[in-house]
């Protein structure tokens, strides 16, 4: 079963405004990869760094709505060494510094795809010598689909 890890923008994809054919796709993409971790299909990953990204939401509703995707997860990475380690060394590579988090928490988890809908994010990592495929839910969905 593949473990994956959500960046904050996956989280509020489903908040965002779904006029855009773009954003619309991937919602429902994000709702179809959701059921899967539902059904037990896939294994959800979450980190201290999305709690945190998460309390600076000025907006309750979706705060508490993202709060409650938690429970899907079967594990919370909680920072130590390896993840300031690894954040440290993503960001010197010219990732974001709470993009680097994100990409350390998931490579404490095992995590085998980082799910992100930032291009520039997903361009960046490949210069990243990991392990984890970085990639945008709907190319995710259609990974799942060929395999």
């Amino acid at each position: 079963m593949s473990r994956i890890y959500f960046d904050m923008n996956i989280y509020n994809r489903p908040f965002d405004d779904q006029s855009q054919v773009r954003i619309r796709l991937e919602t429902i993409a994000i709702f179809s990869i959701l059921q899967k971790i539902k059904n037990k299909e896939l294994t959800l990953l979450w980190s201290f760094m999305i709690d945190y990204e998460n309390s600076l939401n000025p907006y309750e509703d979706v705060r508490q709505e993202i709060e409650m995707a938690a429970s899907l997860a079967v594990e919370s990475i909680t920072p130590d060494e390896s993840v300031l380690t690894a954040a440290k060394e993503f960001e010197s590579k010219g990732i974001k510094p709470r993009d680097s988090i994100h990409l350390a928490c998931a490579l404490k988890g095992k995590a085998e795809y980082f799910l992100t809908c930032d291009d520039k994010l997903i361009r960046r990592a490949t210069t990243l010598d990991i392990n984890i495929k970085i990639i945008n839910p709907l190319r995710f969905i259609e990974d799942m689909e060929v395999n």
